[in-house]
């Protein structure tokens, strides 16, 4: 039985520990007994993962959780790209699309955000190295296993990430409550980053200062203020959107 070491990353609950066996991450599988004869187990077992069959005491110790629901994998650790390796990769598109993170410390909502950039297609994720959530289990576990499909790229300083993929092409929308012009009117043909920031202090003044476009999503309610994987769910839907009517 091997243990968590330097290099590997535990994940668990059954939907992101399917993903993992799928993407080829998982390294080895630690399931209750009681499903030992799971479609996941199978297919872990088919695809040569060792299986341990174990209580769910021992799950919860290898979790350090009880939401495990009786799945915990033992995975490479998340692979993280350079901002090189991203530009890159976003030169073999037409229209690439990037998110980029400014002060997200809660890993619930970063695991959500990297959901809604699997579902719609986004190139990378740009994080900053501090001040922001790490990716970990938590992570892992509410990205229902997105995290294995995403590319992640994290950065010392966003303002210097912006500026080079300025003079790479990119335009830069940041998504603050101080825009002037709400997100459906900006035309995101060509490469593009949409910058999301923390809920209690947006984003930063430097990044707005760069940006391109400062946009905010129409709210008619009376909270004036959505949560960030939310926002972020209806900015990637609103740009897929608006780029399929340009078609």
């Amino acid at each position: 039985m091997k243990s968590e070491n330097k290099g590997t990353i535990t994940v668990f609950g059954k939907n992101t520990v399917r993903e993992s066996v799928r993407s080829g991450e998982a390294v080895e599988l630690f399931v209750s007994s009681k499903y030992q004869n799971d479609a996941i187990v199978k297919e872990a077992q088919t695809a040569g993962i060792e299986v341990n069959l174990v209580s769910w005491n021992e799950l919860d110790a290898l979790s350090k959780s009880t939401s495990h629901q009786g799945y915990v994998a033992i995975c490479h650790e998340v692979k993280e790209y350079t901002l090189a390796e991203v530009i890159e990769q976003c030169k073999q598109k037409e229209n690439p699309l990037i998110l980029m993170l400014d002060g997200i410390e809660d890993p619930h909502n970063v695991g959500a955000i990297l959901r809604s950039v699997d579902a719609f297609g986004v190139d990378a994720v740009i994080l900053k190295n501090r001040g922001e959530a790490k990716v970990n289990s938590t992570v892992a576990k509410v990205s229902t296993g997105a995290i294995h499909y995403v590319r992640i790229c994290t950065v010392a300083n966003l303002t210097n990430a912006i500026q080079t993929l300025k003079k790479n092409g990119f335009w830069v929308v940041s998504s603050d409550g101080s825009g002037k012009t709400e997100y459906d009117e900006v035309d995101y043909s060509g490469p593009m980053v949409i910058v999301v920031g923390s809920e209690g202090f947006g984003i930063s003044n430097l990044v707005l200062k760069n940006s391109d476009f400062i946009v905010k999503i129409p709210m008619v309610g009376h909270v004036n203020s959505l949560n960030a994987s939310v926002a972020t769910g209806i900015l990637l839907a609103g740009v897929t959107l608006l780029r399929k009517k340009k078609k």
